[in-house]
């Protein structure tokens, strides 16, 4: 199979919104786009939706209600997108095991999610949750605007400087326990793409031991300089293959995890990493990743890795 890159669709602003964003992405890898859509995962679908024409629907036909949308976007896209060779299939089956497949067969799927915003609870979304948990291929979730996120982010190659809301570099969470290749390697040739800098963020746990800092009041600074040791020596050889990329890094004592959800405000693209644990039930997503995709405001980009 050509390589391509999906995005899934289910009819909802944030599914309509990654699929704009799958587009630009597309663009910037040069593959073809393909538009997925599970028939079991799409509900009765009434026009307008999202900005797109798609005609009223026979509510007992969800194989129609699935290809009209897959229709009415491949329209949408390939009008602003000229140049943009865009594919769409109706997948069989549950939208999970379908996606997965879709996943499989791309160098990335890019799905939408509604994130925390201002509504108390948990909004991920079971799909989305489940096919990022389980995908040994990266994911990219994307929110719409009206979820948080923003409509147009910094990351087709004309938009490669800030836009109107600053956004621009590429944010990369790295743990420096357990650091990637994979990880590393698609935030770089993220920013390589965009030919934006990439900003590194990097959560020091503190150590058993530690009482605070009146107690203790050189420790922040000595693991902090330990924490940008270790980072020089991770990011040489990435720096080194990518020389165009301007690097910047940001030590944080303890979890990354709000310094991230900061960084997204201002960043085209948030890449952190998601170790593959192959057991039999439950998702695996740590709880950095967690409170990244819920609370972002810029696309996140979860990248497995053993």
């Amino acid at each position: 199979m050509p390589r391509t890159l999906a995005v899934g669709l289910d009819g909802s602003p944030e599914s309509l919104a990654a699929a704009d964003w799958a587009a630009r992405e597309a663009l910037l890898r040069r593959l073809p786009l393909r538009l997925v859509s599970a028939s079991e995962w799409q509900a009765p679908v009434h026009a307008p939706l999202g900005g797109l024409d798609v005609p009223p629907l026979p509510s007992d036909l969800p194989q129609a209600a699935a290809r009209r949308l897959l229709d009415a976007a491949r329209a949408h896209l390939a009008d602003r997108h000229p140049g943009l060779r865009v594919e769409a299939e109706d997948l069989p089956g549950p939208p999970v095991p379908a996606l997965l497949k879709a996943a499989e067969d791309s160098e990335l799927l890019v799905l939408g999610s509604r994130g925390l915003g201002k509504v108390v609870g948990y909004l991920l979304g079971s799909v989305s949750l489940a096919v990022l948990a389980a995908s040994e291929r990266p994911v990219v979730l994307v929110r719409s605007a009206a979820a948080g996120g923003r409509d147009r982010p910094a990351d087709h190659p004309a938009d490669a400087r800030p836009d109107a809301t600053g956004a621009h570099d590429v944010v990369l969470g790295l743990d420096l326990d357990r650091p990637d290749d994979a990880v590393i390697g698609f935030a770089f040739d993220a920013a390589s793409r965009r030919a934006a800098g990439l900003r590194v963020v990097h959560g020091r746990a503190l150590p058993p031991y530690y009482y605070g800092g009146e107690l203790m009041p050189g420790l922040d600074d000595e693991l902090a300089g330990q924490a940008r040791r270790d980072l020089r020596e991770v990011l040489r050889p990435w720096q080194e293959r990518f020389p165009a990329v301007e690097v910047s890094t940001q030590i944080t004592i303890g979890s990354a995890g709000s310094p991230l959800i900061h960084a997204s405000h201002d960043a085209a693209l948030v890449v952190v990493g998601r170790r593959i644990r192959r057991a039999a039930v439950g998702a695996h997503i740590g709880p950095v990743t967690q409170a990244l995709l819920h609370h972002a405001a810029a696309p996140v980009a979860v990248v497995p890795h053993d």
